[in-house]
């Protein structure tokens, strides 16, 4: 596997590699993962099998790191082509030119996960330029990257649908990234309340997830504003890190509601983080630009209700659930929903009960069972495409 990020950048790419990574492992199959240092974590305690490359920051994004063209060809230049029998390209950066020029040399097949919906988000990036030229760009850039690759790997039916609506040509698999065992171990909700102060029958609302312009945020803050008039003692937690805090923390302000917002941070997703889940009543969710939505399943794997819209890979998560409140884009809409599920405490252990069950279908090891066979399917076809042009 080939990655520009990993942790201890936290995000939804990192979690995914980690998780298919582990199930990987013990399915028993060999899984290197080459991506860059973090200089604020040298030494995170990696297995044997990551491979850490030297790295520079990114221009205007100070969470990111591009890892050294030169050293990753020169750790690379050892490979032999037994050594390697598929390349797992991860992310859309040098991670792929890289990762294609080592996988021709080779001679191994490429898979690509396509992990981000670029045309709803780059223009938050480059802000000089037109909405609408960033659009075309980044279709452009996503069709030139997928005819390089013999398989794409979608996390969501939807992205594979704007995929194919772009005019990818390339076989496309849905497959998206599960729940590790760890997240249905119960956290502890009343120890996170009492550690933050927060009054055990407060009723508390929650998003987590990168704190980004793409994340829809900013309308999760306005609808707070409209909840309070239902549910007036409403606490919502921001959790997570990430380039529009300032932007969110000035627009809580503005509205009002600093005493009902407490930004929390990136947390330890096997301790703290399933404290927090289970602290909430309700995950509210907006994203407009999720190519899976991880955090939902991670909610209901902690019996939190889910309040969310359903776009793009959220849609795919929700699609005939029990134990979530799908409602649309709209601040009284949502707000009513959030408030149906806050306000009524026999409604929201029904839906509890419902998703632990509904989180039970999305468990990882299946899924990384079926990465197996797909790799298995890509190196017989390639194999057999030699035999066809030798």
């Amino acid at each position: 596997m080939v990655s520009d990020v990993y942790f201890p950048r936290v995000n939804g790419v990192s979690t995914s590699i980690q998780t298919f990574r582990q199930d990987l492992l013990g399915l028993g199959h060999a899984c290197t993962l080459i991506a860059p240092q973090y200089p604020q974590a040298p030494h995170i305690a990696d297995d044997a099998d990551i491979v850490r490359i030297p790295s520079w920051q990114v221009p205007r994004d100070p969470e990111d790191r591009a890892f050294n063209w030169n050293e990753f060809m020169r750790h690379t230049s050892r490979l032999r082509p037994e050594d390697v029998d598929v390349v797992h390209i991860q992310t859309p950066f040098l991670a792929h030119y890289a990762g294609v020029r080592v996988a021709r040399r080779l001679g191994a097949p490429i898979v690509e996960t396509y992990h981000t919906y670029f045309e709803h988000y780059l223009h938050h990036y480059v802000p000089a330029l037109p909405a609408s030229w960033m659009k075309a760009l980044a279709r452009r850039f996503t069709v030139s990257q997928c005819h390089d690759v013999q398989t794409v790997i979608s996390p969501s039916r939807q992205m594979a649908e704007a995929l194919r609506a772009y005019g990818v040509e390339t076989p496309i698999e849905v497959l998206p990234t599960g729940l590790p065992a760890g997240c249905f171990a119960p956290g502890h909700g009343a120890n996170f309340r009492a550690a933050h102060g927060i009054d055990p029958q407060r009723p508390v609302a929650l998003f987590v997830g990168r704190v980004a312009h793409e994340k829809n945020i900013d309308f999760l803050v306005r609808m707070l504003a409209r909840l309070r008039s239902k549910v007036p003692d409403v606490l919502l937690i921001i959790a997570g890190e990430g380039p529009a805090e300032s932007h969110i923390r000035q627009l809580v302000s503005s509205l009002g509601l600093d005493a009902h917002v407490l930004f929390k941070g990136y947390m330890d997703r096997t301790t703290t983080l399933l404290d927090c889940y289970n602290a909430a009543d309700a995950f509210v969710f907006a994203s407009r630009t999720e190519t899976q939505g991880l955090v939902l399943l991670e909610a209901m794997a902690q019996g939190t209700p889910v309040v969310s819209t359903a776009v793009m890979g959220t849609a795919d998560v929700l699609a005939g659930v029990k134990g979530a409140v799908v409602v649309p884009e709209d601040i009284e809409a949502f707000s009513d929903g959030v408030a149906s599920v806050l306000r009524d405490p026999a409604k929201r252990m029904l839906l509890a009960e419902f998703a632990r069950e509904d989180a039970q279908r999305w468990t990882s090891r299946s899924m990384a069972e079926r990465l197996s066979r797909l790799y298995e399917n890509v190196i017989e076809a390639d194999v057999l495409r030699s035999v066809v042009t030798s």
